[in-house]
């Protein structure tokens, strides 16, 4: 069996939850689950949090078939809404809350017939310019809304753009904007992604939405996981497959983009792109070799990429090596490689198994 594996620690997820939760006391929170729970599997991820969460957010109805045989009680949020008018009797008999986020979306649920009437979320666009309602849209909808047989509860939603920079002036604005139209009767009230759930009390309303803060991974541009009392849950751990010594002047692997400038020792690890490790990860990216920071050296292949052993003699073949998890944050590969650790975390292919503890 090749030697790669994501270890997730499902009491990490719980624990982090419960970290959203006392942000904000008396709130309830949708699980962020779509995209295969960010890559650490929406199965595993959802019977752990069974007896806890309130609700779970997704992305696509089949997301949310999925999540339904998991869980027969629990709110789902359909966080795109429907994509076709058909899928409105779909998401009803699934018993979802769907968003509604232009007026193509509003109008096919008010011609829709349905087995039972839905929990609707109209979404403002509070400033992202991504989806939603404008602020002027919003209120001439909820009027049409508001007391339609199709209908059960009428909610109001938008999302952050730079919640994860504190301080940011264009949150301000986003705040403003969702407090004005409060004004109207909504049944219930969410704004607070992870780091306004962190960050912002004043965002936190009735529903908080965390979604990569479950994960252990950070969703502020200055605060790390550990300042913020999350638990990294995946650990992505492969092996040393091979050592060698390299002279003075050679160059590895494709493209020749690293030549020893020293006599090294080069060890070639059992993870590539093709797993889900960035491609595009440069020279000097960490990973972590017995307990001790090595570098990326050249380029990252399909199935493999290899590290400086140098400065670590003891290294041997058949030692193992994380990739990033408990040693090493996913945020700080992420940085190194130019991206986010939401990037990695989702993009871990499924040819990698993943093994779940709980503690």
């Amino acid at each position: 069996m090749r030697p790669l594996v994501a270890t997730i620690d499902l009491s990490a997820i719980i624990h982090n939850y419960a970290v959203a939760k006392r942000c904000a006391p008396g709130r309830q929170a949708f699980a962020v689950v779509k995209a295969n729970a960010y890559g650490h599997g929406v199965r595993e991820v959802v019977t752990a949090l069974h007896e806890v969460a309130e609700g779970f957010a997704v992305a696509s109805l089949e997301e949310a078939a999925e999540v339904r045989a998991l869980h027969s009680e629990a709110r789902i949020l359909l966080l795109e809404g429907c994509f076709a008018a058909a899928e409105y009797q779909f998401a009803a008999q699934l018993g979802l809350d769907v968003v509604l986020h232009n007026a193509r979306q509003a109008q096919e649920l008010l011609a829709a017939t349905l087995s039972r009437p839905l929990n609707a979320w109209v979404k403002l666009d509070s400033g992202m310019h991504r989806l939603g309602f404008s602020a002027v849209a919003l209120r001439e909808w909820h009027g049409r809304l508001h007391g339609a047989p199709q209908v059960a509860e009428l909610s109001v939603l938008s999302h952050f753009a730079c919640a994860d920079e504190r301080g940011s002036e264009v949150t301000e604005q986003q705040l403003e904007a969702f407090l004005d139209v409060l004004d109207l009767d909504f049944a219930q009230r969410s704004l607070a992604n992870s780091a306004a759930i962190l960050t912002i009390p004043a965002a936190h309303m009735d529903w908080l939405r965390p979604g990569i803060m479950l994960y252990g991974a950070t969703p502020c541009a200055d605060l790390t996981v550990a300042e913020l009392g999350l638990r990294p849950a995946m650990s992505l751990t492969a092996q040393l497959i091979a050592c060698r010594e390299v002279d003075v002047g050679d160059a590895l692997g494709y493209g020749g983009t690293w030549r020893a400038s020293r006599p090294s020792r080069i060890g070639t690890v059992s993870c590539g792109y093709a797993d889900g490790y960035p491609r595009h990860a440069p020279n000097g990216t960490p990973v972590i070799v017995r307990g001790q920071r090595v570098a990326l050296v050249g380029r990252v292949s399909m199935d493999m990429l290899m590290v400086d052993l140098t400065d670590l003699p003891d290294a041997v073949e058949g030692d193992a090596v994380e990739l990033w998890g408990a040693q090493l944050p996913v945020d700080e590969v992420a940085q190194a490689a130019g991206t986010i650790g939401y990037e990695l975390l989702s993009k871990v292919t499924a040819r990698v198994p993943r093994r779940y503890r709980s503690s």
